[in-house]
């Protein structure tokens, strides 16, 4: 008669506690999900019999989740930086054993609040979105009880999970750096209304002004700029005293500001310093390169995909929001006050 497989067989084969080989095969934390795999394939190579109630977990694990991946056209456009999130969130999908299905939502489907044909054509089991889209549209993703995770986006309107960056901090960080070397009129240049980022990125801005005894300028502050040479140099044009530093919320604005002010005589650093944000190509292109805030993208798309699985074996628990570190990038663009 066969001898029937122990837990403590599958230990000994694998040289790890029997404890561990049980927290495996029932599904509980306590191990990795490597070690979990290796326990249960030894299980399965040694013959090992499942209590039935486990066998059913583990054939509906087989069965690979399907997660939707859903942006609007202009965030698919913005591939250095969504493009970054997007590649990393799908590596992750992968490397999960689960599918993925992508679906960009034009401005129609957004109006009409169509939702994502993705949904009806699949078995979705969870939705990353990417950015924004709008409150209604992402609201009503959300009511389809699907469980979502929001990917540099939140609001007060929208009960659903976020991964975001620390924008206050990171733009305290950067501010705090300016001054640092000497500069009390910083400008800031920014559209605070496309984006809760940007507006906590001014807010962090202010922060540091408010930490180190400053006080705030309205004249140099542009809050609601396209990102276009034409504004930014009407802005300058307007501007009574020239800031000794910039601070702009993303690495395009800094380009501009880079550009136009290199464009009317300005030598940067030696006349005037910039710093900017996302630490994206942009900042990296241009002579001299841009003193930046830098993300980490891909462990941004990988911390998405990661809270999404859990929320989906966690449905009843309490909404997160996720802040994700800046790392302050020192480049040739800012030094010293002259």
């Amino acid at each position: 008669m066969k001898k029937k497989v122990t837990m403590q067989d599958i230990a000994d084969r694998l040289n790890i506690s029997k404890n561990s080989v049980s927290q495996a095969l029932t599904g509980k934390p306590g191990v990795s999900e490597v070690t979990r795999t290796l326990v249960q394939n030894t299980a399965n190579e040694l013959g090992y019999d499942y209590p039935n109630s486990r066998k059913q977990k583990l054939a509906d694990k087989k069965m690979s989740s399907n997660i939707a991946l859903i942006a609007s056209d202009y965030a698919f456009s913005l591939k250095s930086f969504f493009g970054e999130i997007y590649l990393s969130s799908e590596k992750e999908v992968r490397a999960r054993g689960m599918n993925l299905f992508i679906e960009p939502i034009d401005n129609e489907s957004k109006k009409n609040l169509t939702l994502p044909s993705v949904l009806s054509n699949h078995d979705i089991d969870g939705i990353l979105i990417l950015s924004h889209i709008s409150t209604e549209y992402i609201s009503k993703i959300i009511s389809t009880g699907i469980p979502t995770v929001l990917i540099d986006h939140h609001s007060p309107y929208l009960k659903a999970d976020s991964i975001l960056t620390n924008n206050r901090f990171g733009a305290f960080t950067a501010v705090e750096h300016l001054i640092h070397l000497g500069h009390l009129d910083i400008a800031f240049v920014g559209n605070v209304d496309i984006s809760p980022s940007y507006q906590e990125r001014f807010e962090g801005y202010l922060l540091a002004l408010k930490k180190h005894g400053i006080k705030p300028n309205e004249n140099l502050m542009l809050t609601n700029v396209q990102e276009n040479q034409d504004e930014i140099s009407l802005f300058l044009d307007n501007l009574q005293d020239q800031p000794s530093a910039w601070f702009c919320v993303n690495d395009g604005l800094g380009f501009l500001v880079s550009s136009v002010l290199q464009q009317r005589g300005f030598k940067i650093p030696e006349n005037v310093s910039i710093c900017s944000f996302d630490n994206g190509q942009l900042s990296q292109i241009l002579t001299p390169k841009i003193t930046t805030m830098d993300i980490d993208l891909s462990y941004y798309g990988k911390k998405a995909v990661e809270q999404l699985c859990w929320r989906m074996e966690n449905k009843e628990d309490p909404i997160q929001e996720i802040l994700l570190p800046t790392k302050l990038i020192i480049r040739e663009s800012t030094s010293e006050k002259r």
